[in-house]
């Protein structure tokens, strides 16, 4: 098998390429939540054709990650106090949710993926790489879910997870915390990664849930401060 073919079969599908770069100008707000989508300057910017676009943007709607408006054409989704409130209630809800199952399970092969991620959060942030410190992140809370070893649990944090990149995005590239600085809270992050392995492998279920609540708290701050800023 020569080069050119082993590339050709490792090359994504075009509608599959599109989307993952339109949702990366959107985890990083290089698409501005509200901000106007239109195919022509899509294809333009990102030099692909129009129905790998449109593929797409319809991915990314049914995604909750852009919005389209009949006759306006697709906005990215903006992000509100209202829907950040709403998002942090389910990502309590849910998390907690895996706690009670997860300590009653065999976690044991997930715990290496979970400190995996751990190590890659550590990584990105010594290189200071927000979008793979994001993605990295993800991963963990997506390990955790899998915990539970409930596929409604898996799927529900990991699409409120995935819409929830963006808060992550900007809860790491920017100072908005008045008390808590962002390399402290980059600190904190990792501690309270460490603190859910070890809670998770003793089965402390009371410290678990408390460790749960408190990061998934001071991400929300952080986001709120934000938006109030």
């Amino acid at each position: 098998m020569n080069a050119e073919t082993r590339h050709s079969e490792t090359r994504l599908p075009l509608g599959v390429a599109a989307y993952e770069k339109i949702y990366q100008k959107i985890v990083s707000l290089d698409f501005e939540p509200g901000q106007r989508l239109e195919e022509k300057q899509l294809i333009e910017q990102l030099g692909m054709g129009r129905t790998p676009i449109r593929e797409a943007l319809l991915r990314l709607v049914g995604n909750n990650m852009v919005e389209s408006q009949p006759g306006r054409g697709y906005i990215v989704r903006p992000i509100t106090l209202q829907n950040i409130k709403a998002a942090f209630e389910m990502m309590k809800i849910l998390e907690t949710g895996v706690v009670s199952l997860a300590v009653r399970q065999n976690v044991t092969p997930l715990l290496s993926k979970m400190e995996k991620a751990s190590a890659a959060v550590k990584s990105a942030i010594q290189d200071d790489n927000p979008l793979r410190l994001v993605e990295a992140n993800h991963k963990f809370h997506q390990y955790f879910a899998q915990c539970s070893h409930n596929e409604y649990l898996i799927r529900g944090i990991n699409q409120i997870r995935s819409e929830a990149k963006r808060l992550s995005y900007l809860s790491y590239v920017n100072e908005v915390d008045p008390v808590i600085s962002l390399s402290d809270h980059y600190e904190s992050v990792i501690r309270e990664h460490d603190k859910i392995i070890t809670c998770l492998r003793d089965k402390n279920e009371e410290l678990l849930k408390k460790t749960v609540l408190e990061h998934i708290t001071a991400f929300q701050r952080r986001i709120i401060y934000y938006m109030s800023s």
